[in-house]
């Protein structure tokens, strides 16, 4: 019965799944904004080789965890949609422009997909990938882990209790905690594994998360949030919370078009962010901006949210003009990993995390490197791997990731979720949509973050008796 269940379940999403990418192909093939054909089916096969992988996952009847089919699909956003719906930056590149950066991105894809297609190796039996950690009370493990987080969540967004020297520690040690505790009770959920009094705890002390991560006026964390329990919820149980996103995503929505008006008045005219007792009329406050007419009359297009997270304008800045009058960088920004690895406390000296993004910025004139102080862009992967190699850094990291993801994954496979490969998993799956990242902050952030969620347990459980 369990595995007729899986099967179903498997299908039904399959299903789910083949529709909603007919639909969306069948809407760009009429609707898409773009000067030349050619450009239609470069967008329209970002999109199928995106979704390629979730699809394919969808179909098995396991319900392992979707890595790199997470990582793949943040190609439709960030680089699929700009191109087919007409981002208004990209009128600044000239047709040919615009095909060789697309030519790159699906040749990045493609290399992915066949890499993880292809790559063979076996689950993984030592202690690291079998042995649970926590064995007993995994329900009020995980529910203390919720509440530590929105604790911390409260304290350092509306008061001044935490030193700036500490800052950093607890900041990384808290988010560890949220993403397992959010991923993996919302896995849970998925596999009907949640009691009802802990489906309602949990719902208050997400919603809360994500509620005060928004009163900064930054909504980039509260969709992170949201989108980790999606991710966990769908693979527990290969169901989509279907009323839960048609009502999140007009919501946020409505927040992302209040975003600048509130912005001006709390950031630009200095007005004071709410207090904690004042968010209810902050809120109402944003929503009324986000639903007033006149204001959105006069909003740019190039506002709308999907576009907010586009990556492709920047694709063919770079291309554009590399390697004709800005040589190849030639790993430059991959010769600054090893050191963001080295602690702080033993290199006072030490670049910036953001140190490579930075490099790309300044050299493509983006940037003084006064202006990088106050505002980070976000230049992604593929982007830095074209900055450096041209199209075949594009191919090289398409293996590295799909030959890593399909390792992993693999020794993982028989992993129970609070063994340390299990723990590694989430964690690695959270920052599987971090596309916006250079390959120094993405694979130095990832490790701050294992040291943080797999560090803790382990001394407590081999140094606390």
């Amino acid at each position: 019965m369990l595995r007729n269940e899986e099967l179903r379940r498997s299908r039904k999403l399959f299903g789910l799944g083949v529709a909603g990418i007919a639909s969306a192909l069948a809407y760009y093939a009429y609707n898409a904004k773009v000067e030349d054909p050619i450009h239609l089916y470069l967008g329209l096969t970002m999109i199928v080789l995106s979704v390629l992988p979730g699809l394919m996952w969808a179909r098995q009847a396991k319900f392992g965890l979707p890595l790199f089919e997470a990582f793949m699909v943040t190609g439709i956003n960030t680089y699929a949609i700009p191109l087919l719906s007409g981002h208004q930056a990209l009128r600044n590149f000239s047709p040919e422009t615009i095909t060789l950066a697309a030519f790159g991105v699906v040749l990045f894809q493609a290399v992915a997909n066949i890499s993880y297609v292809s790559a063979s190796t076996r689950p993984k039996r030592t202690r690291f990938w079998q042995e649970e950690i926590v064995t007993k009370d995994i329900s009020r493990f995980l529910g203390y882990g919720m509440i530590a987080t929105t604790a911390y969540t409260v304290v350092v967004n509306f008061t001044d209790l935490i030193p700036y020297d500490l800052a950093g520690i607890l900041r990384a040690v808290a988010y560890g905690i949220g993403i397992i505790a959010t991923f993996i009770q919302s896995w849970r959920w998925g596999a009907n594994e949640l009691a009802s009094h802990e489906k309602v705890s949990f719902s208050i002390l997400l919603v809360l998360q994500v509620i005060f991560s928004w009163a900064t006026l930054f909504l980039v964390g509260g969709i992170s949030i949201l989108t980790l329990g999606l991710l966990g919820y769908v693979s527990g149980g290969k169901k989509v919370p279907v009323l839960v996103l048609v009502t999140v995503l007009p919501l946020i929505g409505l927040l992302h078009n209040g975003k600048g008006t509130m912005r001006q008045k709390y950031w630009e005219d200095r007005e004071a962010l709410p207090s904690f007792t004042a968010l209810p009329a902050f809120f109402s406050e944003w929503i009324g901006y986000g639903l007033d007419s006149e204001i959105q009359s006069k909003r740019n297009d190039s506002n709308r949210l999907l576009e907010r997270t586009s990556l492709f304008h920047i694709m063919c800045l770079v291309v554009a003009v590399t390697p004709d009058r800005q040589p190849f960088l030639n790993g430059e920004t991959y010769t600054q990993i090893p050191g963001q690895f080295v602690p702080r406390f033993f290199w006072p000296e030490k670049p910036a995390g953001h140190i490579s993004t930075y490099t790309l910025a300044i050299y493509y004139g983006l940037q003084r490197a006064e202006d990088t102080a106050k505002t980070t862009i976000g230049f992604g992967l593929l982007t830095e791997a074209y900055a450096n190699y041209g199209f075949f850094g594009l191919a090289l990291i398409g293996v590295f990731f799909g030959v890593s993801f399909k390792f992993i994954s693999v020794w993982a496979s028989g992993s129970p979720i609070l063994s340390y490969g299990g723990m590694f998993m989430v964690v690695l799956m959270a920052w599987s949509f971090q596309t916006e990242l250079t390959m120094s902050i993405w694979l130095s952030s990832l490790f701050q973050a294992c040291v943080a969620v797999l560090g803790i347990p382990y001394f407590l459980r081999n140094f606390i008796k």
